[in-house]
């Protein structure tokens, strides 16, 4: 927060009385207001754009020669854990992608520890150059019996609005409850109310008329749109939209068609989920821009989409553009069409050029220390198998970079009573083990799409209660999965039909982060793959992430959970065998 007396130097500096801390010079800047290209100084004092125009005196001068000045980027909605790694981390992979600011919704790590789960994130961002705004995750759990770590209601969540960056409410994704008028989720909605917060949604699945709800309660974002038509009924209903780009989530390509010059300012770009080595290979929202760009969007109209439309669907009113008064976070790009990154500023620090990190800037002066909860299971061969009598079952269609699965029915083989995996079908095991309180609850049902032919992968990361969960040929291989990411205090592992280890990567920070460099994860990352690829055909997506969200109840279509298979049209359980 500034100061009385950082308020008066700027003021200075714009009238020409005193010295900016820094000038840029030469540069072509991108008014996000005007859809403009402009010519001039930015003049930048204490962090702070003092102004456009004619400024001479500065202790410090760059010359854009003739590059595009632009607003740093914003993520409107992310998920930090799914990168695995911690906020300092994951700043030094978002800057030299002109990411400056994120708005990010804890829930995962909440799902796992509570409060204390928040607050670590909250602190291990302190002192990072990545302004790490977060909105309180509204389901924690994500559906009403859920076996998760943590439970947060109103009351528990509603002291952290007392902390600087906790701006709102987070995707509310148990709508049931909303249309119930469920008094706890309607609390919380409030309590974000009272405290001038926005209330994000999570509108997977729902209709135009569904919507009516959300609306109706004050929810006013949704990033769940997977086509154009979606993306329309939300912003017909009044809601700022965001078009995701992830690693699972790959939505742009089919929902910027809804994007017009008429409509654009209530769109904008999120992640949502995203691993590292997407990040590191592909980018984040400057992706984001490519991509709108490459399917007919104009480049200065998609830079509003990264930066001021993202700022003003989450009410951060001195973010998103380069003009007097708002924060100096700004991107230099050689070129508008190929969103060229060249340096990349922070509160008027160069923070990147040509790449490279300014390391020093992502110093932290100490780190957070987090003690996290021990996985509580008892797990024998015995609870993996699944019983049948009759051999027509419900079965998870995955769906390779789709949130959503297909609700499949299969014909598969039993023997002496239980469920036999085929590899010429493609019909696995799955199963998803309570690890938080030690219940004894381990689902199991049949999934298709992993294409093993032998082995299992199993993983601490399952959406959103993050139990354990795998996928496997053989009850011996699961077993031994989920005993070594037992073992390590979580993570990822994939092993081969004898129960060897291929590769892991542990994740001991609430089986979630690593506490690592991104550098080593993606290390990591590329490892798992390459053993994944040693144990099945398929290919074209990430198995990792892909597997811990079919334990994501509140998507559609056929979830597991370890209380079994949960259907999102009932939302409630049903039986693996069609009756």
């Amino acid at each position: 927060m500034e100061n009385l007396k950082q308020l008066q130097e700027r003021v200075a500096v714009s009238d020409g009385r005193a010295s900016a801390d820094l000038v840029i010079k030469n540069g072509r800047i991108v008014n996000v207001f005007s859809g403009e290209i402009m010519e001039g100084d930015v003049a930048i004092k204490n962090g702070y754009i003092a102004g456009i125009g004619h400024f001479p005196h500065a202790e410090n001068v760059i010359d854009a020669a003739g590059e595009f000045i632009v607003p740093g980027f914003i993520d409107a909605h992310v998920h930090v854990e799914s990168a695995m790694v911690t906020p300092a981390e994951f700043a030094r992979v978002l800057l030299p992608n002109g990411v400056t600011t994120i708005i990010t919704d804890p829930h995962e790590i909440a799902n796992v520890a509570g409060e204390k789960g928040i607050e670590f994130m909250l602190d291990n961002a302190n002192g990072v150059p990545l302004d790490m705004f977060v909105m309180l995750p509204s389901s924690v759990p994500a559906t009403e019996g859920e076996h998760n770590g943590e439970t947060l209601h109103a009351e528990k969540l509603h002291p952290l609005y007392a902390h600087e960056k906790v701006i709102g409410l987070a995707e509310v994704m148990d709508f049931p409850s909303v249309a119930k008028g469920n008094s706890d989720i309607l609390t919380k909605i409030i309590d974000a109310k009272k405290e001038g917060g926005r209330i994000d949604g999570h509108g997977a699945g729902l209709t135009s008329a569904d919507l009516n709800n959300y609306l109706a309660v004050g929810i006013r974002t949704d990033h769940e749109s997977t086509n154009a038509e979606e993306a329309l009924d939300r912003l017909r209903a009044g809601m700022f939209v965001m078009l995701r780009e992830g690693t699972v989530g790959r939505d742009l390509i089919a929902t910027i068609p809804a994007v017009t010059p008429n409509n654009s300012h209530r769109f904008c770009f999120c992640t949502d989920d995203k691993l590292i080595n997407d990040l590191i290979t592909e980018g984040s929202i400057n992706y984001n821009i490519q991509l709108a760009i490459e399917k007919g969007i104009e480049p200065i109209n998609a830079i509003q989409m990264a930066t001021i439309n993202a700022a003003n669907c989450h009410n951060l009113p001195y973010l998103g553009a380069v003009a007097a008064g708002y924060q100096a976070d700004i991107v230099f790009l050689k070129d508008l069409q190929t969103v060229e990154i060249t340096k990349v500023l922070k509160h008027g620090e160069v923070v990147v050029e040509n790449g490279s990190r300014n390391e020093a800037a992502f110093e932290q002066q100490s780190a957070t220390k987090f003690v996290s909860p021990k996985i509580n299971h008892h797990l024998t061969k015995k609870d993996l198998e699944l019983p049948l009598k009759n051999p027509t079952c419900y079965v998870i269609g995955m769906q390779p970079n789709s949130l959503f699965t297909e609700k499949l029915i299969a014909e598969v083989t039993i023997q002496d009573g239980l469920f036999v995996p085929s590899t010429s079908q493609d019909l696995l095991k799955m199963a998803v083990v309570e690890r938080h309180h030690d219940t004894g609850f381990v689902g199991v049902g049949i999934v298709r799409g992993f294409g093993l032919t032998e082995g299992a992968i199993a993983t601490t990361v399952a959406h959103d209660s993050h139990n354990i969960v795998a996928v496997g040929v053989t009850d011996e291989a699961m077993e031994a999965a989920i005993t070594h990411v037992t073992n390590t205090g979580g993570g990822i592992a994939v092993v081969d039909a004898s129960g060897k280890v291929l590769h892991d990567l542990e994740l001991p920070i609430a089986g979630l982060l690593s506490d690592k460099s991104f550098e080593e994860v993606e290390q990591d990352l590329v490892g798992l793959t390459s053993a994944f690829k040693q144990i099945s055909h398929a290919s074209g997506f990430d198995p990792f992430l892909t597997l811990s969200f079919l334990t994501l109840p509140v998507i559609p279509e056929l979830k597991l959970t370890d209380q079994g298979l949960f259907d999102f049209a009932t939302f409630q359980i049903i039986p693996n065998e069609v009756n």
